[in-house]
């Protein structure tokens, strides 16, 4: 299945324990139908100490998110907004179904 969600756009939190929150995507992994977005989903690790992290301890870090609780935010009023794709000069581009705006 293909996403209509790219690497470093602009997306809010519709569903989950973090509903509300923005941030930009920073990974895709669209095999299992998840995302990383900065700042949402936040994990803490313990980590035992090792060469690379000598003082060892709790690491805070973000963890994948499916995309089903995530939507654009729309480039003209910051809402939440469906994606659709249409043609413009013989290219494909995605655009804001509530405002008509391009994405890309």
């Amino acid at each position: 299945m293909k996403l209509k969600i790219k690497k470093k756009d602009r997306v809010i939190v519709i569903a989950g324990k973090d509903k509300g929150k923005t941030g930009e995507v920073t990974a895709v992994m669209p095999k299992e139908n998840r995302v990383v977005v900065s700042g949402v989903n936040m994990i803490a690790r313990h980590t035992k100490p090792s060469q690379v992290n000598p003082q060892g301890g709790i690491i805070r870090k973000e963890s994948p998110i499916h995309v089903s609780n995530i939507a654009h935010i729309d480039p003209k009023d910051s809402k939440p907004v469906r994606v659709g794709f249409k043609m413009v000069k013989d290219q494909k581009v995605r655009f804001a179904k509530r405002s008509g705006e391009v994405i890309d």
